[in-house]
């Protein structure tokens, strides 16, 4: 009887959408870079972690994967054309669905194409957006397309020089993107439809590069979002801004491409504009509408490698191939070690950092102190090394251009 039960509950998750169902996407469960796994290796011996199996064929592009409990699911490029690949945790390819066109620049750009945004999985279904702005739902069981709708085309959205690199933001309800047009400047897609559930002008600013946080702030959802001058606070119910926070900055204006971290009632980014704040914490109010800046430190910049908050210091790599430690009561710099400067996440008391330069280091951090726990070259796969590291079922999973790896780090 009691198995019967839990049986039920479980097949509850999956048939009923008003029950809380797990979202896999960018960067973890809560889009912080923090990954729940445990019983991690301590150290990785001189050839760095069992290389488990590699496929190539994604194309050209750093999207990150999105990993389920048996699936694996990544954007890819093909001929200027956007897919969505769905993998076994073998490495297996299992389909692949055209999205539309993707990202390939022009001039200057033109040297970075390819995919660049993570999918977002819910459930039965998987949500995929292209360099170019197609956003497309397909069924993860075989990857038919249920809708898709063009940023540009449908909402008014305007191309930034690098296209789009936002994984959009999911719930039970809503798809939530950045289209950057002067009056759709935010809006929501409803999940299951793909038709548009409310647009707001919010700001009027154009779009950044990071992708959007749903967060549970005392007790109310909200949503996090930075554009190209501001990091704003909205309501996800109707995209009513509840507040926002001056981003400044005019050498680099704007190029904010990390996704901000919410922990404990409290904002981190890190940005790399100059002069610009370079990193900061921010308090924000119960109801959303006001914040204040706790502190800023503008010595530390970070473009795209991210940036993670663990005890209430804030941690990133910066240029110099420096890992960083932010104090938590006033932002000074706390700790360093010396590791190549590149995409970082965290999990069981270890951060893993895949550096720009093709190494990777394993760092452990227990009572305060950080330790060199192992670093290795990424071998095969193409162009630049700025993909994210993702983390799932005791396996490390590292994009470079056409090749997908996966190392077995449990």
């Amino acid at each position: 009887m009691k198995k019967t039960i839990q049986a039920l509950i479980l097949l509850s998750g999956i048939f009923f959408p008003g029950c809380k169902q797990e979202t896999f996407q960018w960067r973890g469960a809560l889009r912080d870079g923090i990954f729940q796994e445990s019983d991690l290796l301590d150290s990785w011996p001189e050839e760095g972690p069992e290389l488990l199996w590699v496929f190539e064929g994604l194309g050209r592009g750093y999207a990150a994967p999105a990993v389920t409990r048996d699936l694996i699911f990544i954007n890819g490029e093909s001929e200027g054309d956007a897919f969505l690949f769905a993998l076994d945790l073998e490495g297996n390819l299992l389909w692949k669905s055209p999205n539309g066109k993707e990202f390939l620049g022009e001039g200057f750009s033109s040297t970075y194409p390819g995919a660049r945004s993570t999918p977002t999985v819910l459930g039965r279904q998987v949500y995929a957006t292209s360099g170019r702005g197609q956003i497309s739902c397909f069924k993860t069981a075989d990857g038919e397309k249920l809708w898709s709708i063009h940023i540009l085309e449908t909402l008014g959205g305007e191309l930034g020089e690098f296209g789009y690199s936002e994984s959009v933001a999911v719930d039970d309800q809503h798809v939530y993107c950045f289209p950057g047009g002067p009056s759709t400047n935010l809006a929501a897609l409803d999940r299951g439809t793909g038709k548009i559930a409310w647009t707001q002008s919010a700001l009027r600013d154009t779009f950044a590069y990071g992708s959007p946080v749903l967060i549970e702030h005392a007790g109310q959802p909200m949503l996090i979002y930075t554009s190209r001058h501001h990091l704003m606070v909205l309501d996800p119910g109707n995209g009513t801004l509840l507040s926002s926070y001056k981003l400044e900055g005019y050498e680099y204006d704007g190029e904010h491409c990390n996704t901000p971290v919410y922990s404990a009632g409290n904002i981190f980014f890190v940005g790399n504009d100059l002069p610009g704040q370079g990193a900061f914490k921010l308090e924000l109010s119960s109801d959303g509408q006001e914040i204040k800046e706790l502190w800023r430190n503008p010595d530390i910049k970070n473009n795209f490698g991210g940036l993670v908050a663990v005890d209430g210091s804030l941690f990133t790599t910066v240029k110099g191939n420096k890992l960083v430690a932010l104090d938590p009561e006033n932002g000074v710099l706390a700790d360093t070690l010396r590791v190549a400067t590149g995409s970082i996440i965290y999990a069981d008391q270890k951060f893993i950092i895949y550096g720009n330069n093709g190494t990777v280091s394993l760092v452990k951090y227990r009572d305060g102190e950080l330790e060199n726990g192992g670093t290795f070259k990424v071998v095969g796969g193409t162009g630049h090394h700025f993909s994210h590291p993702v983390l799932a079922n005791g396996v490390m999973y590292i994009r470079q251009g056409e090749a997908l790896m996966a190392y077995r780090v449990k």
